[in-house]
């Protein structure tokens, strides 16, 4: 009961914040997109290299996921707050498994924090947009 009051609670802050910012939307990625933009795990098996031009976050999800629901209105309001700086992509689990599977997804919403150099950083579950805010600033441009 105390974890639907405050999903609610998180979901309606997100809504409202969504209103109010630009309206800009989370690009969806296919596998053949993922390679140009993000990473050609094909040319390079073993060494993660950053294909993009600028940091990025990527948003594992499926479209039955409740808190993926309650996120995409977040993600896509940050990919307008964002934009020029980082861009904010999407990746449905269902039509790229393999993606899924090459960042070790096993639950949704899982979000991948892309600097422009360095590694990675996965995070799990969903969360309000301050918080998504934050990540994004500390992981992707305090270092850029």
């Amino acid at each position: 009961m105390l974890t639907l009051a405050m999903s609610f609670t998180l979901s309606a802050q997100n809504r409202s914040e969504a209103k109010n910012n630009k309206k800009m939307k989370a690009i969806e990625l296919n596998s053949s997109e993922f390679k140009s933009l993000i990473y050609d795990f094909e040319k390079n098996p073993k060494e993660w290299v950053f294909e993009g031009e600028q940091p990025a976050v990527i948003d594992f999800f499926a479209t039955w996921c409740g808190p993926c629901k309650m996120m995409s209105p977040v993600m896509d309001t940050l990919a307008g707050e964002f934009e020029g700086k980082v861009n904010i992509y999407k990746i449905d689990v269902d039509k790229e498994q393999q993606l899924a599977g090459l960042f070790g997804v096993r639950s949704i919403p899982t979000f991948v924090l892309i600097p422009r150099s360095g590694k990675p950083q996965i995070l799990t579950g969903g969360m309000g947009i301050e918080q998504m805010r934050r990540l994004i600033n500390e992981v992707c441009l305090e270092n850029k």
